[in-house]
């Protein structure tokens, strides 16, 4: 009876203390990282140890901790590389319109203003009409006016100068155009290298969360589910030995009465 009763307890690797069986695990049963972290404090442990389910509650806290701040390192770590981004030079973002408008000397203000005319119908109607007219007063000879006769000569002369004058003035408002071009190039540039950057953190942001964080929410669950498990086992331990200790304490009573009663007859004869 005795022999059995050392073959369903061991000893706790951890307290040295002997426990049932069923009040512990033995190491060749636990999970390699629980495993690891009491070879870690105990390298002499074999997997044919014993250990209480007290003790053994320590490391799986221990693992549960581990793996919680392993999560929150790797999320802070993420968030750091979010921030140094978003701080970045690169993202530097200018209003264009605000910016041009602050740097708008009068000879530019006046070359827009020419270019906007020279391409608009207004421009081109008033055009017609001083050239019809032109050629009218002048071919016509209404009024004996006729300072500028076939082939208009004059006319030629003044048209060469608009032209001359006009497409300078064009190009100047059109190399303003080229320069807001490329700032809102910049802008776009800007913008699609943050959205780029975000992405790629929202890319490890899941990666982390599906290949890190996933299964240690399972690990943690599964470690809950057990140490769930040993207090309840403990519950019942220490219900089961006040059970005992109520009936060691009941039948010391009962034995307390029978020498009482027996003892009472003979006091009596």
């Amino acid at each position: 009876m005795k022999k059995m009763d050392q073959e369903k307890t061991a000893i706790c690797l951890v307290d040295h203390q002997r426990h049932m069986v069923l009040d512990g695990r033995f190491l060749k049963d636990l999970e390699p990282a629980t495993r690891n972290l009491i070879k870690g404090e105990y390298p002499s442990a074999k997997v044919t140890d014993f250990i209480c389910d007290h003790d053994l509650l320590k490391y799986q806290l221990m693992r549960v901790d581990g793996m919680v701040n392993s999560d929150v390192k790797q999320t802070r770590k993420i968030n750091r590389r979010l921030t140094k981004a978003m701080q970045s030079d690169d993202y530097d973002i200018i209003d264009v319109n605000d910016n041009l408008e602050k740097t708008l000397t009068f000879g530019q203000r006046v070359s827009d203003a020419v270019a906007r005319f020279g391409g608009s119908w207004g421009f081109i109607g008033i055009f017609t009409l001083v050239l019809v007219a032109w050629m009218i007063l002048n071919g016509a000879q209404l009024f004996g006016i006729h300072f500028d006769p076939f082939p208009f000569i004059l006319l030629n002369l003044g048209l060469s100068c608009i032209a001359a004058i006009q497409a300078p003035i064009i190009m100047m408002s059109q190399n303003r155009a080229a320069d807001r071009d490329r700032m809102n190039s910049e802008n776009d540039y800007h913008v699609n290298l943050k959205s780029e950057h975000e992405l790629r953190i929202l890319h490890a942001k899941l990666d982390n969360l599906t290949q890190n964080q996933l299964p240690h929410t399972l690990e943690i669950q599964k470690l809950e589910i057990e140490i769930l498990g040993q207090i309840r086992n403990e519950l019942d331990t220490i219900e089961r030995n006040q059970f005992l200790d109520s009936a060691k304490e009941n039948e010391s009573l009962r034995e307390s009465d029978t020498n009482h009663f027996e003892k009472s007859p003979k006091q009596k004869g």
